[in-house]
């Protein structure tokens, strides 16, 4: 289970023929726009990521409010870091680093065969981008792309989830009050305005959810030969190498762990940890939380599940793994869940049933299964044996041990002695590898992801093109010439 599968029951409204009517329309006149606008200048560019950051921070607490009214409850300085500063501090590092980008990326050429010739890879804009976000980080997956779109010139229609309505109106509203729609807007509705998103012909189109919901986006896109950028879940193990279990590290688990109770696609789905220190990872853990947040799911700290539909999923795969005699370690005094609120505590299940559904379903919630190994590389197995997680995280004081995990392993992203960070960085691409996805946002890989890389030869003086061309005597004789001195060099080695 992935993003955009732990849905509520209820939608904000289902699309109706107007709404996909209006979606065609703002199609039509960004492709237009783009049309007249085919490479906007680096101070038109410059212009629009500085337009976008004044646009987050003028509405910081707005999102804040959103945010909690669509969670049921949300730390407002979650909000700010990740859903607002988070987006601001990937908008300036492009600014700085744009115009580097922007320039023509020489590439060699054989001077004996194509004598003065010069040839670069140019980075266009591709045109007219669409975004299907999801409900876990309304701002930071519509708003965060947008950076790396709008720096490779090009122009987007975003798509929030409807999931998540107070986020959704708020956004169209910031960006309407920002942007020309013909440069950026957001397109509002349910189930079939999302079907009808993934059928138009997109230059390029960007999908943040499950796997399932993710084929169903490519299968559509497929049929306008739309390139996808495609960014899913998948179950992330935290592997803690022998002698590793710490309160540092321990602590850096929990702490990732309760991020959005849970419901973040970089999440740790579960931790691999040494049977002989596992008593030790359960008691660090639950020092952890006495310290950082005792009473977890009852005050402001903790985020509330997205819906009753997902709150009461994560309960059944807790129960389960309690009917099935699980050890269930609650990391606070009592497990009272608010309904209300949504708000559930952190459990611990030690030693699950591999076969539970906690331990087959990606869990998007408050649960972390605990699971011990006995040697390192049966640990390593157990995690190539599923699909490539979109993080891997490995603990270790020990670069020989901890490389060899990365080294053994394949996933989207990684980090060694932390979780989740890699997904952070403005700096380095964020993406997945099969299961949990492909291709990258974020940094110059974002920009390059939305850029068509053009490969362009210039033509200069000296060179042998007329090789190509029929007759084809003076290919022989270069062919010759090539192959004959190819021997004589071989020859002269011996």
């Amino acid at each position: 289970m992935s993003i955009l599968e732990a849905a509520p029951v209820q939608p904000i409204a289902s699309a109706d023929d107007d709404e996909i009517a209006r979606l065609h329309a703002a199609f039509a006149a960004q492709r237009a726009a783009f049309a007249a606008d085919r490479d906007p200048s680096l101070a038109k560019r410059h212009e629009r990521l500085g337009a976008l950051i004044g646009m987050m921070l003028a509405n910081r607490e707005r999102i804040a409010a959103a945010m909690a009214a669509d969670f049921g409850a949300h730390p407002a300085p979650a909000s700010d870091l990740i859903e607002t500063l988070g987006v601001v501090g990937r908008a300036q590092y492009v600014m700085e680093h744009l115009e580097a980008w922007m320039r023509p990326d020489p590439r060699d050429m054989d001077a004996a065969l194509f004598g003065t010739a010069t040839a670069h890879v140019q980075y266009q804009p591709k045109g007219v981008i669409g975004n299907i976000v999801p409900w876990n980080f309304p701002f930071d997956l519509s708003v965060g792309p947008m950076v790396e779109m709008l720096a490779a010139g090009n122009r987007g229609i975003v798509k929030p989830s409807e999931y998540t309505p107070a986020c959704a109106d708020l956004l169209a509203e910031m960006i309407a009050a920002t942007f020309d729609p013909d440069l950026v807007t957001v397109a509002v509705g349910g189930l079939d305005l999302a079907r009808a998103f993934s059928s138009v012909a997109w230059d390029h189109l960007l999908y943040t959810g499950s796997p399932n919901v993710g084929r169903q986006v490519m299968q559509a896109a497929a049929a306008n030969l739309t390139p996808v950028t495609l960014e899913l879940g998948g179950k992330c193990p935290a592997i803690l190498t022998p002698g590793s279990v710490t309160t540092a590290n321990v602590e850096s688990v929990i702490g990732t762990k309760i991020i959005k109770n849970g419901q973040m696609c970089v999440s740790v789905d579960y931790a691999l940890v040494p049977r002989a220190e596992l008593e030790t990872f359960v008691d660090e853990a639950k020092a952890f939380m006495a310290r950082a947040a005792p009473d977890y799911s009852h005050g402001d700290e903790c985020t509330g599940m997205i819906s009753t539909r997902h709150l009461d999923r994560v309960e059944t795969m807790l129960h389960e793994a309690r009917d099935r005699q699980s050890r269930i370690v609650t990391l606070q005094d009592d497990d009272e869940v608010d309904r209300t609120t949504r708000r559930m505590p952190i459990s611990l299940v030690v030693d699950p049933a591999s076969d539970l559904r906690l331990m087959q379903e990606e869990i998007f919630g408050p649960i972390l299964p605990v699971v011990p190994y006995d040697d390192l590389d049966a640990a390593i197995g157990r995690i190539n044996a599923g699909e490539r997680p979109l993080g891997l995280y490995v603990f270790g004081d020990d670069p020989a041990v901890t490389n060899g995990v990365l080294v053994a392993t394949t996933s989207g992203g990684a980090a060694v002695n932390a979780c989740a960070v890699q997904s952070a960085l403005p700096s380095m691409g964020f993406g997945g590898s099969g299961m949990s996805g492909m291709g990258r946002h974020h940094g110059i890989e974002g920009f390059r992801e939305f850029s068509n890389q053009r490969g362009v030869v210039v033509r200069g003086q000296g060179d042998h093109i007329d090789a190509f061309y029929a007759p084809y005597a003076k290919a022989a004789g270069l062919v010759q010439a090539v192959l004959g001195g190819a021997a004589a060099e071989s020859g002269s080695e011996h």
